[in-house]
């Protein structure tokens, strides 16, 4: 299969060097930041062409290049008044036009020409929401699709900025700073979502798989300490992700194979005589469908997930949206499937089979009430699912893998549903002076059922009701001058549940040293609720009854305080520093004194089954960030980041421990050039990726008792102070675009973990050998990619 991977890749190099030389249309709108008023007459210019090509916006803010040569073009976008637009990296392909939704922000010297460096305009560097003041990074979905080792998910795309760490080939889960990946806001087009992944356990924020399509994002932003006053319960980061729009002129197409599996995809108008669009996508796992055509794999992941979105215009000021998000995983391990053979572990007699789904909707109206003040009203409602069945196998003779007997031992199901209004008014009251508040309410529906069969029936989490999650928020920003401003706000949560109330304040200043470099410093008290499952665990009493000892839980709270540096060492060249310290308070820990805090949770993904918590434990991180980013240009690239921080907890033994998440380093170092082939049309691409981090701090196991009760028994004494060996990989990935006239064709291997290093897993007492079984990470896997866009 490999070689005829590669047979088609040189057939398609050496077939097209002479192909007629394509075009492309680059179009889009652009709108004042603040306001979102369309900006007309602003100027347009493709850089660097012959003839110029160049246009200016309409009165609805639209504007349209033709005739752009397929390849990368850069943009200059200028208007009287506003800061300059410059993008630098705009891809253009045959097989779809290029539609940008730009935003230009407002000089405060209107008359004069005026040199600001740090735009919010500057697509690459800067993120989204104005509010922001350090600790983000724009997301792009072309770099998702670009960087060697994401596969296309933003989540592994994420793990390559400074403060970011995944170390879990495995899995997506984010780990910021030292936190656990269970504290992550996931958030799309203005709605607080569950977790966007397929196998989501309840209470994680990760998953192998995203149901997240690249394809279909816009720019994002990730955010990791001092966010905004709108994102709340939160304390370790922010993925606040667009979906972007369809495009409203023209029919266009798209079909994919890769990691994340066979997909489909489509998008236009609904007429001509409308601007109305839709988007729509579809995957199916490519193992399972393996898997049903006769190939036998063990432990076949079964997913599929679908997208929707359609932009309706309503009159000249407003913008109706729909959207939709559903996915679908189940999996299943026989005992009979697992090796008897040496250390690795697993047991022979246990049956399991688990399934889940997700399903997420919203649909809003955006309304410009004035050329300065805009609202949006977005109502929206999910539904995730998570059933778990474990059966104890007895099988008929010592060595026979024929079934005696099944015993089913345990049974979980949760069920989690969430209706959701959000209200937003944003004004921009001047130049200098914007301003922005909001409402979000919850409305959360659970049913939560965990029980252990046999031997002894145990009721672990037996409830169903709802509760109301409360949030309101006010935002400012100030431009003092053209060096000085100021973002600060407040948002308040009140948690119904248990009648429990949180104020978050929330402040960051820009200074502008020079031309080239700014200063940035930041405050914010976050605050984060518990996992809805640890409310509601349960201790059996010797009466027969149950007690809920967690119920009256408080949220968890911690100060983040962030220092940083940026400078612009050349024109395509950044360098950002920055310091940070974050002191976590009202921790639940165990009434009794022990090492346990839930700041370990998320370091195994199990249900939380720990009674009797108080909030009285403590957490500290700290560390310094250094990223190095040299932006697309002269056909190369790279991005360098390091990451080196301390992760502390205390349970209510009292002691300080390293977290599980305290891997000391993390560094990534990432590469890539183009080269045109022909006449340009054609691009074959090398990126390159190279990541090492810290062993995390892991529990020990204590042989003599997990040979006393034939399971891993942990020594709870030695709790986190043994440290892994360092994880090291190195993926490559080598592409090949092919455009004709009206169709881009692209091809791609990704070749992971390329030096086929060990890095572990997990360990855990295998009762067959009486020794510590390992399983170790993902080896060397080549992984072919195929798109076609028409």
């Amino acid at each position: 299969m490999k070689g005829n991977f590669f047979t088609l890749l040189i057939l398609l190099f050496t077939g097209n060097l002479l192909a007629q030389q394509s075009t492309q249309t680059i179009r889009g709108k652009i709108t004042d930041a603040a306001s979102k008023m369309p900006i007309v007459g602003a100027a347009i210019m493709v850089l660097g062409t012959n003839p110029p090509i160049g246009t200016s916006s309409d009165a609805d803010g639209s504007f349209r290049l033709s005739n752009v040569k397929v390849g990368r073009a850069s943009v200059k976008i200028t208007f009287v008044g506003y800061e300059d637009l410059f993008l630098a990296d705009v891809i253009v392909n045959a097989g779809k036009e290029t539609i940008l939704d730009l935003s230009m922000t407002e000089s405060l010297h209107t008359l004069n020409e005026v040199t600001v460096t740090y735009k919010r305009s500057e697509d690459n560097r800067v993120t989204n929401n104005e509010m922001v003041t350090l600790s983000s990074r724009p997301f792009n979905p072309s770099e998702t699709l670009k960087y060697a080792g994401s596969l296309g998910d933003p989540s592994r795309m994420a793990a390559n900025f400074a403060g970011v760490s995944g170390a879990n080939d495995a899995r997506n889960d984010i780990i910021v700073r030292g936190n656990s990946p269970s504290s992550v806001l996931w958030r799309l087009d203005g709605v607080n979502i569950p977790n966007p992944n397929h196998f989501s356990s309840l209470g994680t924020t990760g998953g192998p798989v995203s149901m997240l399509n690249a394809n279909l994002l816009a720019k994002s932003d990730f955010m990791s300490g001092a966010f905004p006053a709108e994102y709340a319960n939160a304390l370790g980061s922010v993925f606040d992700l667009r979906l972007r729009k369809g495009n409203d002129e023209k029919n266009e197409f798209l079909l994919q194979s890769g990691f994340n599996g066979l997909e489909v995809g489509a998008e236009g108008p609904y007429s001509k005589k409308s601007k109305a669009s839709y988007l729509i996508n579809y995957r199916y796992s490519a193992v399972a469908l393996m898997s049903s055509l006769g190939f036998e794999i063990a432990g076949t992941p079964y997913y599929q997930d679908f997208t929707f979105k359609t932009d309706i215009p309503v009159g000249k000021r407003g913008t109706l949206t729909a959207w939709t998000i559903g996915g679908k995983s189940h999996i299943n391990f026989w005992g009979k499937d697992v090796d008897t053979e040496g250390d690795a572990y697993g047991d022979e007699n246990e049956n399991t089979r688990v399934k889940f789904s997700t399903g997420i909707g919203a649909i809003s109206y955006e309304h410009r009430f004035s050329d300065r003040t805009y609202g949006k009203l977005t109502v929206s409602g999910s539904r995730t699912t998570q059933n778990y069945e474990g059966d104890t196998v007895i099988y008929n003779g010592e060595n026979s893998k024929d079934i005696l007997q099944e015993i089913h031992t345990n049974t979980a199901s949760f069920t989690n549903e969430k209706l959701s209004a959000n209200a937003y008014l944003s004004h921009k009251l001047s130049a200098r002076d914007k301003i922005s508040e909001g409402i979000i309410a919850d409305l959360s529906q659970f049913n939560l059922q965990n029980k252990e069969l046999y031997p002894e029936t145990k009721q672990l989490i037996g409830n169903k009701g709802n509760t109301l999650l409360f949030q309101g928020y006010a935002q400012w920003k100030h431009r003092f001058n053209e060096k000085l401003s100021m973002n600060t706000g407040a948002s308040v949560l009140h948690y119904q549940l248990n009648n429990k109330m949180a104020v978050e304040p929330r402040i960051g200043f820009n200074y502008a040293l020079t031309p080239g470099s700014s200063l940035n410093i930041a405050y914010g008290l976050h605050s984060n609720l518990q996992p809805i499952l640890v409310y509601f665990y349960q201790t059996k009493q010797t009466d027969g009854s149950y007690t809920q000892t967690n119920k009256n839980l408080d949220f968890t709270r911690s100060h983040h305080f962030v220092l940083g540096y940026e400078r612009n060492l050349t024109q395509n060249l950044h360098l950002k520093i920055e310091a940070y310290y974050q002191s976590l308070y009202d921790v639940p820990v165990e009434q009794r004194p022990s090492y346990y805090s839930i700041l370990t949770e998320g370091a195994n993904f199990n249900p939380i089954s720990v009674d009797s918590l108080v909030n009285k434990g403590t957490g500290r991180n700290y560390g310094l960030e250094v990223t190095l980013e040299k932006y697309f240009s002269k056909n190369y690239y790279f991005l360098v980041t390091g990451s080196f921080f301390d992760s502390k907890y205390k349970g209510s033994d009292g002691i300080e421990r390293n977290s599980p998440f305290n891997s000391k380093y993390v560094v990534n170092l990432l590469a890539g050039k183009e080269f045109h082939i022909g006449k340009k049309d054609n691009v074959l691409s090398i990126n390159w990726k190279l990541t090492t981090t810290g062993g995390r701090y892991i529990q020990i196991i204590d042989m003599a008792r997990s040979a006393e009760m034939n399971t891993t028994i942990f020594d709870d004494s030695q709790a986190y102070t043994k440290q892994q060996s360092a994880y090291f990989r190195t993926d490559l990935k080598i592409g090949y675009k092919m455009n004709r006239k009206h169709s881009t064709h692209e091809l791609a291997i990704d070749l992971q973990n390329i030096t086929n290093n060990q890095n572990i897993f997990q360990q855990a007492y295998n009762p067959r050998t009486n020794r510590i079984g390992t399983a170790y990470q993902q080896g060397f896997l080549p992984i072919p990619y195929y798109k076609l866009t028409f």
